[in-house]
């Protein structure tokens, strides 16, 4: 089975599975911002097109998203709720699971604390989740970009873990 996990936003952090184990080098970050030449529902059709490529070719798949009750803007609430939209519709019309997992459910079972800050959460998914292996440089210290990279390698801890209980 392929466990996906997505932060929605426009930096759009992504992981996945396919052997149940949390590997730094199968996530990223999706750049969703419209460039000036190009209108505001681009970023859906771009993160739909991304999360697709994920999904195709594959039986068996499972989609998690962060859970997000309260925005800093309305711009912002807006961005994660038209992603929102793309991953569930899609996974309606594929017939895929999909569960939201809330933010303090993800930051608890990175750091045991509901309220972390994007260090601390960057710091855990580096020291859980790198096996030594990824290449470092001096210029980005850790192969994990940003807080987004990091949320998605929690949310898809935290899907593993539901789909274990489950």
């Amino acid at each position: 089975m392929r466990v996906i996990a997505i932060d929605p936003g426009t930096q759009c952090g992504y992981a996945f599975t396919d052997d149940g184990k949390v590997h730094v080098e199968q996530s990223g970050v999706w750049n969703l911002k419209p460039d000036r030449h190009s209108g505001g529902g681009m970023r859906y059709l771009r993160a739909r097109k991304y999360l697709t490529e994920l999904i195709s070719g594959v039986d068996e798949v499972a989609v998690f998203y962060e859970e997000v009750r309260r925005h800093m803007g309305t711009d912002a609430a807006h961005v994660y709720g038209g992603i929102v939209g793309v991953i569930t519709s899609l996974c309606e019309e594929q017939e895929i699971p999909y569960q939201a997992i809330p933010v303090g459910t993800i930051k608890k079972r990175a750091t045991g604390k509901g309220n972390a800050n994007k260090q601390a959460m960057i710091e855990t998914a580096c020291n859980t989740f790198m096996s030594g292996n990824e290449v470092i440089s001096e210029l980005h210290p850790f192969p994990i970009k940003d807080d987004n990279q990091a949320d998605a390698l929690w949310i898809l801890q935290c899907g593993i873990d539901e789909l274990r209980e489950g």
